[in-house]
């Protein structure tokens, strides 16, 4: 343990701007940024948008989500009804009341094809010989952290990020980790989960490490009071100084929802639509339940205030909730919506209400799809299988041209009826939301494969503003 009385600990602590990033420490670059933008600054590869990405792990159903097809015979229809939205004859299954009010702010993709029906995270991390998570891509062009906040760019938030009692997250069917040929270095910051807060963070906390970021926030808070009471700061310049209360403020803060708002907290907070004793503990399941109605809406709180300090990419997922076989592990259609859709339907509208309120709709683009959709049939037994043939796909922000429907189903939304939109297709419009591809394309700096990625596609054309 750190002694915050020692003056060696203390010097040690100080250091904490220094995020190595090749080679300058945080107030070093805060110096060069002021410096370069007295003298008018120059073109940008990375723009000023980030991404939630809201992992809807398991595969949403379409006919229960956003393409209820209520003219189709019983067994393919909702079978949680439809909701009228504000966009007149566009209707959505029963439990998305909350989304089907804001409608206008965000987009559907009704003719969005994933490729197959395999558990895996194939939107995430893409399948190419990088085999890494979009965050890491985005952070190998744009920096490990944030040169101003100190902020990691690239984040994975995972239940036990805002709830300790949660289990661990689901990892059999792919690493949302995996930073692939890319290395270590551009992995995903994940706080509370398996690492630890200043493993990514990189803080330079010598041989301290803490388990939690509730830990690392409890020495900040005792380092903050020492320092205030030794008069540590006096003969530390502005640069250094700004990095300091960056780190301990901007970003500490940033994991710390208790700095909010309550009544904000409130509005997004999803652990009161179901109880946990109200979950049916017949499925194998209903642990991985209870997590997602805990944690979801706290998540998305998080993943905005994170945006706001600086994060490019937060991974956002709520282990494996989406899966309706209605066997003995996962409930069907019309009861799995009850866990996994109305938690969802609430915390993504509270996040979109959140966003447009703050202005920064331009600046945070949210997407939400799962790596499959689910069968135009139901089974035997209420639920829906597996189907890769159309998913759900919503976006939201990133200066992208919202309240639209895109592409139109096939009567029992088995397929595209229009043409099919793909993975590629919306990473390329991930892509061209968050860096400027015409620049990128000349940055030589930026490795062969991953240009490939970013630039290889062409973006949902609809959406492009």
């Amino acid at each position: 343990m750190l002694n915050f009385n020692d003056p060696v600990s203390r010097r040690s602590f100080l250091s904490v701007g220094s995020l190595a990033l090749g080679g300058l420490s945080l107030s070093q670059l805060m110096a060069s940024k002021a410096l370069a933008g007295a003298a008018g600054g120059d073109g940008k590869v990375v723009k000023d948008v980030s991404v939630v990405f809201l992992f809807m792990h398991g595969g949403p159903p379409q006919q229960e989500t956003f393409d209820p097809k209520m003219s189709a015979p019983s067994g393919v229809r909702s079978t949680t009804d439809e909701i009228k939205t504000k966009i007149p004859g566009i209707t959505f299954g029963g439990t998305m009341h909350k989304l089907a009010a804001l409608n206008d702010k965000f987009s559907i993709v009704r003719s969005f094809s994933t490729g197959d029906g395999n558990h895996d995270i194939k939107p995430i991390v893409a399948k190419t010989q990088l085999n890494a998570n979009l965050g890491s891509i985005y952070s190998r062009v744009a920096g490990t952290n944030h040169p101003i906040t100190g902020m990691p760019r690239n984040i994975a938030l995972f239940p036990r990020a805002v709830d300790k009692e949660a289990g661990e997250a689901v990892k059999q069917f792919g690493n949302f980790l995996s930073t692939g040929d890319l290395g270590s270095a551009y992995a995903p910051f994940e706080p509370g989960g398996d690492g630890t807060f200043q493993r990514n963070l990189q803080l330079a906390l010598s041989r301290e490490r803490f388990d939690d970021r509730r830990g690392l926030l409890e020495k900040i808070d005792v380092m903050r009071r020492t320092l205030d009471v030794t008069g540590e700061f006096t003969g530390i310049d502005r640069f250094q100084t700004q990095a300091f209360d960056t780190i301990l403020g901007g970003v500490a803060d940033a994991f710390d929802l208790s700095k909010e708002d309550p009544k904000l907290v409130a509005r997004y907070d999803t652990s009161k639509l179901v109880a946990r004793s109200a979950i049916d503990k017949k499925w194998n399941n209903h642990p991985r339940y209870a997590d997602h109605v805990a944690s979801l809406g706290k998540l998305m709180l998080m993943a905005r205030r994170l945006c706001e300090r600086g994060a490019g990419f937060v991974t956002v997922t709520t282990n494996f909730v989406w899966d309706f076989h209605a066997d003995q592990n996962n409930a069907g259609c019309a009861e799995g919506m009850i866990y996994a859709g109305a938690p969802f339907d609430h915390a993504v509208s509270a996040f979109i209400e959140d966003v447009e309120s703050r202005g920064l709709s331009k600046k945070i683009l949210l997407v939400c799809c799962g790596e499959m959709g689910r069968t135009p049939k139901v089974n035997a037994k209420g639920g829906r299988d597996h189907w890769g043939g159309l998913a759900p796909l919503l976006l939201h922000g990133g200066g992208l041209k919202m309240g639209q429907t895109i592409g139109e189903s096939s009567r029992d939304a088995g397929e595209a009826h229009t043409e099919p939109i793909r993975i590629p297709n919306l990473i390329s419009t991930l892509m061209h939301s968050v860096f400027d591809v015409g620049l990128l394309r000349l940055d030589t700096s930026v490795p062969s494969e991953v240009a490939k990625l970013i630039t290889g596609s062409e973006p949902i054309k609809e959406l492009m503003a």
